[in-house]
């Protein structure tokens, strides 16, 4: 079961895991307008008060952040983990770039484009610096390969796409970084992709 939220990028990123896998899945909307997950009893389930919070129905687990999320269900499916130790290295590193040097530069403009947040000007022409150049070490790293480690997608295309996806909302033009756009036609033509 995913508790999540509709804006949320990294509830999207599980969602489109579960997609993907072919996992069927429950989704909770978790009204974070009205402070739903500020709540007791959403707090005893997801400590950080945050989405996405997802729950093995099998084993009752509780989990959250959505890396940790996707590694887990990589473990759990054999699904798009890597296809061998170094490979799994690589991805693990590329998604902690990502929420390191991308999701923050994409999101919060996001968020203030759409009138969720407000930041300072200087503050948001820095994201917007630090954005156009994570999304330029993406481009540069997908020059001639089709996914982000490896043969095949992994957590690691998931992860960063789960971004990506929203960098027009963002107001960032993807045209110049034609290997992210190639590589985010790839991901849209997966079997059992869907949008957010």
């Amino acid at each position: 079961t995913l508790h999540g939220s509709f804006r949320s990028g990294p509830t999207y990123k599980v969602a489109l895991f579960l997609s993907l896998a072919g996992e069927p899945l429950d989704y909770v909307h978790v009204n974070m307008r009205e402070g739903e997950h500020k709540q007791p009893a959403y707090l005893a389930k997801q400590r950080f008060g945050q989405v996405p919070l997802l729950v093995d129905n099998e084993n009752g687990r509780h989990l959250c952040q959505s890396a940790s999320i996707l590694e887990y269900l990589a473990d759990r499916t054999g699904k798009f983990g890597g296809a061998n130790l170094d490979e799994r290295i690589r991805a693990r590193e590329w998604m902690f770039w990502d929420f390191d040097r991308l999701a923050p530069h994409i999101y919060r403009p996001r968020a203030a484009r759409a009138g969720l947040r407000q930041f300072d000007s200087a503050v948001l022409a820095q994201h917007m610096i630090d954005g156009t150049a994570a999304l330029k070490v993406l481009d540069d790293h997908l020059a001639g390969r089709d996914w982000l480690v490896g043969d095949g997608p992994t957590i690691a295309d998931i992860d960063i796409y789960g971004v990506a996806a929203y960098a027009a909302d963002g107001g960032y033009d993807l045209g110049p970084y034609s290997n992210v756009s190639a590589w985010i036609k790839r991901i849209q033509a997966l079997p059992g992709f869907a949008p957010a």
